[in-house]
């Protein structure tokens, strides 16, 4: 079996861990969980999530290419390392709904803020728990609850910084740095993509301003050489009648 089946195989698996993953560890947080039910949600978590290394261990072993497999899968690395980001890919089927744009470029630009905002969601959502788990019980900690934990988030990934509710451990404060680097990402997605609409929408009615692209060109060229050497669909005068030979006329004197 090769890397690409052994992908196809375990994808459905994976996705349905991925989910089971993010139910357990919202349940252990939000539930502030102690006793048998903390071991049951925690062993969950680790089981899928050691499923997920698993996977990308199994994958990388089976290309043929190691090194050059690592550097084009960094998002199966993404996976692995934080599971639930596997649920983005949920949405692909946003960047196929009717009435959008079937240029190439609307596609990319439909998929980059589709993923891009689903995967700011998932974000949010996970530094939420995560932050909630190891500043609860924390001495002076502000940051008690969910709703506050999510306030926080929405704060943080905007790089607004009200100031209200802030981390007061080591671990939060790294939280708090994914979350701020996830923000500024976000915000260069969104306004790439706004910038690509705007220059997109200024365009239409003006495809004589724009400049060729490779393919167009290499199109025209293709046809200028079949027609210089008399390729197919090249008209010729045979002198039959059906060119210019005999003047393209069948009456008499034509």
């Amino acid at each position: 079996m090769d890397e690409r089946a052994w992908h196809q195989h375990t994808r459905t698996l994976l996705m349905i861990a991925s989910l089971l993953y993010l139910v357990a560890y919202s349940w252990r947080v939000i539930g502030d969980l102690t006793g048998p039910a903390r071991i049951v949600a925690s062993a969950v978590i680790a089981v899928t999530w050691a499923l997920f290394i698993a996977d990308y261990l199994v994958r990388l072993l089976l290309a043929e290419q190691k090194w050059t497999w690592f550097r084009t899968h960094l998002s199966a690395l993404a996976f692995a390392l934080v599971p639930v980001l596997r649920l983005v890919r949920l949405l692909r089927v946003l960047t196929s709904m009717p009435g959008l744009r079937r240029s190439a470029g609307g596609v990319l630009r439909n998929q980059i803020l589709v993923y891009g905002i689903g995967s700011a969601l998932v974000l949010i959502y996970i530094c939420s728990l995560a932050v909630l788990e190891v500043e609860r019980h924390a001495p002076d900690a502000n940051i008690t609850t969910f709703g506050i934990a999510i306030w926080w988030a929405c704060v943080t990934v905007t790089t607004t910084g009200y100031g209200d509710y802030f981390p007061v451990t080591d671990s939060g404060r790294w939280v708090s740095v994914g979350l701020m680097f996830g923000g500024v990402a976000l915000a260069g997605i969104i306004t790439a993509t706004l910038a690509s609409w705007v220059v997109e929408r200024a365009g239409r009615g003006h495809d004589d301003e724009q400049p060729a692209t490779r393919a167009q060109i290499r199109e025209l060229t293709a046809r200028l050489e079949a027609l210089t050497s008399g390729g197919p669909g090249t008209p010729k005068g045979d002198g039959s009648g059906t060119g210019l030979g005999d003047g393209g006329d069948r009456r008499p004197g034509g």
